[in-house]
This record gives C-alpha cells, sequence and structure tokens, in this order.
C-alpha cells in the first residue's frame, strides 16, 4: 500500500533525530543520509497500518541498517589510505542532533566519535542510544534483541573503553577558544617554544587526507615534535597554495560543540582541525583535509556569516 501525505509527513518528523543517531552510530553524515534514505524505503515498503509505534519501529531499522554499515565499513577502512577521521560537523548543522545535556554533547564531540571506532558495532549502538538520546534500556533491548541486563553491561564496557581513552577533562568552551587563539598567534609567530607552552606533553597531531590530500597518517606524537609540525604547517609556501587551489582564510570556529580551526579557499572549507583542549593544555590536533569528508561542512560554511578570517596561510 502506498504511503499517505502523513505517512510521509511523519517520516519527515523523525528524519533529523534519525540522522542525529546515524552520525553518531557512523561517524559519517554522507553514511548517516545512505542510512536514513534506506530506512524512509523501508517505511515505504512497510505495512505502515499495522506499525503501533512508528519512532520505535523506524529506531530499529534505522540502527540495524547502521549496524550493517558498521560491519561493511571496518572492513573498508582496512583498505582505507593513511589514517580514518569522522566527517565533522560545524556548528548549526542540523545533523548534530540534541545539546542539552553533557552527555549528549560528549557523543558527538570529535575526540569520542574517533574513540568510538573503538568500540564493537553493538557497544556503540548501546552507548549512541543511551546517552546522546536517553533511550531506556528496556527500549533498547528491544531494538537490539537483546535482554535488558545485555544492554546495561554493553553500555559499561562502551562507557570504560571511551573513558580509558579520556583521561582528562575538557574546559568549558570560552577558556578553550581563549587558549586556541593564544594557540593561533604562537603558530604564526615562526617560533617554536610558545606552541610547546600550550601543549600538553604527550599531545598528538593526526590528519585524515583519504589518499587524495597528503596527512600525517602516522601521529606526530609529544610537545615538541607537534609544535613543530604545526609551525611548519602554518608557514606559506607556493606548494600549499597549489594544493589547496589558493591562500586559505583561517577562522576560529565552532566544530562537533568544541573549538576547530577552518580553513577556507574561495567559500570551499579545505580543512577543518579539531583540538581537544583540557586544563592542562591542547592535546589533541585531529585534521579532516579529506575533500570527500568536506562536502557537508562547506554547505553549511556557505550557509552561514563567518566575517574576515583572522589570516590568511599558506
Amino acid at each position: 500500500m502506498p504511503l499517505t501525505v502523513e505517512d510521509v509527513d511523519l517520516f519527515e518528523r523523525a528524519r533529523g533525530r534519525l540522522e542525529a543517531i546515524a552520525y553518531r552510530m557512523l561517524g559519517s553524515a554522507s553514511e548517516a543520509e545512505d542510512a536514513v534514505q534506506e530506512t524512509f524505503l523501508r517505511w515505504q515498503g512497510a505495512d505502515v497500518g499495522r506499525i503501533e509505534v512508528p519512532e520505535a519501529w523506524l529506531t530499529k531499522v534505522l540502527t540495524n541498517v547502521c549496524l550493517n554499515q558498521l560491519t561493511s565499513a571496518r572492513a573498508r577502512r582496512e583498505t582505507y589510505v593513511g589514517q580514518w577521521l569522522p566527517e565533522p560537523l560545524l556548528d548549526g548543522d542540523p545533523m548534530l542532533g540534541p545539546a542539552d545535556t553533557a552527555e549528549q554533547r560528549e557523543s558527538v564531540s570529535y575526540a569520542v566519535l574517533t574513540l568510538m571506532e573503538r568500540l564493537s558495532p553493538n557497544e556503540r549502538a548501546v552507548y549512541v542510544l543511551r546517552e546522546a538520546f536517553d533511550y531506556p534500556h528496556r527500549e533498547i533491548a528491544e531494538i537490539l534483541d537483546l535482554t535488558e541486563a545485555a544492554s546495561q553491561q554493553i553500555l559499561h564496557r562502551a562507557k570504560k573503553h571511551i573513558a580509558e581513552g579520556r583521561t582528562r577533562t575538557e574546559i568549558d568552551r570560552a577558556a578553550a577558544r581563549r587558549i586556541v587563539e593564544e594557540f593561533l598567534e604562537a603558530a604564526t609567530s615562526g617560533k617554536t617554544e610558545p606552541l610547546v607552552r600550550l601543549l600538553t606533553s604527550d599531545a598528538i597531531a593526526i590528519g585524515d587526507g583519504g589518499g587524495k590530500v597528503p596527512a600525517r597518517a602516522k601521529a606526530f606524537e609529544g610537545a615538541r615534535a607537534v609544535a613543530t609540525f604545526m609551525r611548519g604547517l602554518f608557514k606559506p609556501s607556493a606548494a600549499k597554495r597549489a594544493l589547496v587551489g589558493g591562500s586559505a582564510g583561517i577562522h576560529l570556529a565552532t566544530a562537533n560543540g568544541r573549538p576547530a580551526i577552518v580553513a577556507v579557499v574561495d567559500g570551499r572549507v579545505v580543512g577543518v582541525t579539531c583540538l581537544e583542549i583540557t586544563a592542562d593544555g591542547i592535546t589533541a590536533f585531529r585534521s579532516q583535509v579529506n575533500p570527500d569528508k568536506l562536502t557537508r561542512a562547506t554547505e553549511v560554511w556557505a550557509a552561514a556569516e563567518h566575517g574576515e578570517p583572522l589570516f590568511h596561510a599558506f
């Protein structure tokens, strides 16, 4: 039976929540859109009139689609060129979903999305549904065909894995922004020592170019190594300008709810560096420069006013 206008409207009202769940599950906006579209196709093929709780049905179908994608994604990432990092979402992107609680904000941070790659598909699903969307374990158990006790145990394991990767607590947004401003000023000074002082001793820097843009697949480790790399990164050169198609305007922005550095050339986002900042200093730089993972960022960037860049690099 074809969908009625009411059936389509019901799905469209759920789309934002479904996309936010899928993005957290998959770490990719494009894959999240595909998962939601597949869910819609299954909605079209279902006997909608017999579905008692459409929201629960849609969430279950979407979650299973994402679980299948995660399984195949692991195989694809084994052949991925260089380091795989999530697709960053800029401030204002509706796919970021709810951000009312600390758990919701944490679940979409770039650092946690990266750590979630360590989780099994079921651990990731339980973590996302419980922490980001506050689903009770009873409903999660029904979605994943588990017992309620198993859902609780899986969440405990997932939170433990993520906590092990985050030994320090991040600071508030205003303080973090000030540190990023200091970093950018230091990075353009041409001196290494001011940068070293802003970093933790075990700081890392890593990038995802997807084999299309040169990026450091193996992380730079340690404050001095990272500072030296970052100083060189902001040093102008004809080769860098040729690579990105011009001189990049550097903006201080927000990605995945945290301070980020966005490089823009003629309205096109060519790089997003997400920073992990603690009370001890900057502990991680994760740079997404794979153009395939910056399409949505460019669209969101173009839809908002950002003012003049802080400076032009390269």
